[in-house]
């Protein structure tokens, strides 16, 4: 059966898929015609025919192209293509194999996804030896701070490498990376490069020891590296790195609930220097948001609204807005309740604060050590200023008819969100919990109610519509 090998060229997919044109426009594409779907008064034996014919036209064709008459000629060809990889002006990850006969391809045919007369080699990923100049540190928006090597530049598969992620401290003790090293590079899938060993024999003794930062490199606040994680994390409020995500979640619907405030908005604000930290949010002047926004009156008119609004959310929403680690609505409320203002929480010891329901050692310490931060004082200080509101609002309780009650919620409700419904079982006495057990007293089960409603029916607990809710509660 004779076949034909053919060379895997490189897809410059992402310059393609540039919805700016004027950015593709810029880039020296180029392309390869492998084939000729359709073609009238003109017939071909065999593919490889296809190809000659169409380099006689001018099209531009890949130059190695290699007729086989056998699988040993396949596998010489291959080798072949393998030792001439750099000196090709494009890079490549493989060859192809494929039946020249097109008849034979017509038998042959093809599976759903893959035709049965084709088959890819693809080589080892091309290695090359550079030095790790230094390693510097970046903070992503979650605060997580990851070392990048600095390398000698160096091309790799195509592309000349100068950095690289280091990952985190572990993968550097692991490959006993020291600044000044000889060390191998590839490219994982021929896409990303990463580091895979160090040539320790190549030391000099002039090499440095790397050590992971205890402050951020970015606002200098501590970076602590929790038990059971491999990332080291920037713990300040105010790090401009993590400065977008923390304004997301501080206005988030769990959060202080300022709704129209999107990630763009949030990014364009920033980039105009109109904020500077979560505070900032409520300086922000109708002008400075219908700006933004062509025809933004009313955009504008809504938004400032909804901030000026959120500054009397309850206290456990400003709490789960903060943004603490390990910290969620359910226990900001019990936290809320109990120490009733923000003062009283942020001079609490870990102690006090674990014995609290749902609330463990692991984040009182988290709590306490969020309020000993410089950056959240200076926060919080900046948001009393504004006016927010830091006290638990005393409720006298008449109507407990829910008291000692435990209702799990399941599916989506028409009139509320979770939160909201879990919000009025808690006023009238109740108890919201996340699993359904023997103790429940009644599943509120809205459309798509999955797993905890078999539970529920499986264990004969009382399961209640969104209907049946709204009768109990008047």
């Amino acid at each position: 059966m004779e076949t034909y090998l053919q060379m895997l060229e490189m897809r410059q997919h992402g310059s393609l898929r540039q919805l700016d044109s004027s950015v593709t426009k810029k880039r020296p594409l180029d392309i390869y015609i492998f084939n000729v779907q359709k073609i009238e008064a003109k017939e071909f034996n065999s593919h490889f025919e296809e190809l000659e014919y169409l380099a006689e036209l001018g099209f531009n064709v890949n130059p190695v192209r290699i007729p086989c008459k056998n699988i040993d000629e396949v596998i010489e060809a291959i080798k072949e293509i393998g030792k001439k990889r750099e000196a090709l002006s494009f890079g490549i990850d493989g060859a192809v194999v494929k039946v020249d006969n097109l008849r034979l391809r017509e038998e042959l045919g093809a599976t759903s996804k893959t035709p049965r007369w084709a088959v890819a080699y693809k080589y080892p990923p091309e290695r090359k030896e550079t030095i790790l100049k230094d390693i510097i540190c970046q903070v992503g928006r979650t605060g997580a701070i990851t070392p990048m090597a600095i390398l000698e530049p160096v091309s790799v598969a195509g592309s000349t490498i100068s950095k690289t992620t280091l990952h985190n401290e572990d993968f550097i003790k692991e490959k006993d990376l020291k600044i000044g090293d000889t060390v191998v590079i590839q490219k994982a899938g021929d896409v990303i490069p990463e580091i895979v060993e160090v040539k320790k024999e190549k030391r000099n003794g002039n090499e440095k020891e790397f050590i992971m930062p205890k402050v951020c490199p970015v606002c200098g606040a501590n970076a602590v590296r929790e038990e059971g994680e491999a990332a080291i994390r920037c713990t300040g409020i105010e790090c401009p790195a993590k400065l977008v995500r923390n304004i997301i979640h501080f206005v988030s619907k769990e959060g202080m609930d300022i709704d129209g405030l999107g990630e763009n908005l949030v990014e364009q604000f920033i980039e105009k220097g109109l904020i500077e930290n979560i505070a900032d949010l409520y300086t922000l002047t109708f002008e400075d948001i219908a700006s933004l926004k062509k025809n933004g009156t009313k955009f504008a008119e809504n938004l400032i609204n909804a901030i000026s609004d959120s500054k009397t959310r309850p206290f456990y929403k400003l709490i789960t807005a903060l943004g603490i680690r390990h910290i969620g609505a359910k226990s900001a409320k019990t936290i809320a309740k109990y120490f009733k203002n923000i003062e009283n929480l942020m001079n609490a010891e870990v102690e006090e604060i674990a014995v609290l329901e749902d609330v463990g050692q692991i984040m009182a310490k988290s709590i306490y050590e969020f309020f000993k931060e410089e950056q959240t004082i200076d926060l919080i200080k900046k948001l009393r200023n504004a006016g927010v509101n830091m006290e638990d609002e005393e409720q006298t309780q008449t109507d407990l008819k829910f008291e000692g009650l435990t209702f799990v919620l399941t599916g989506s409700l028409d009139n509320y969100t979770r939160e909201e419904a879990g919000d009025i079982i808690e006023k009238l006495g109740g108890k919201v919990s996340s699993s359904v057990s023997k103790k429940t007293s009644y599943v509120l089960a809205g459309e798509d109610a999955g797993s905890k409603l078999t539970k529920a029916q499986n264990l004969g607990v009382t399961i209640i519509t969104e209907k049946e809710f709204e009768e109990m509660i008047k």
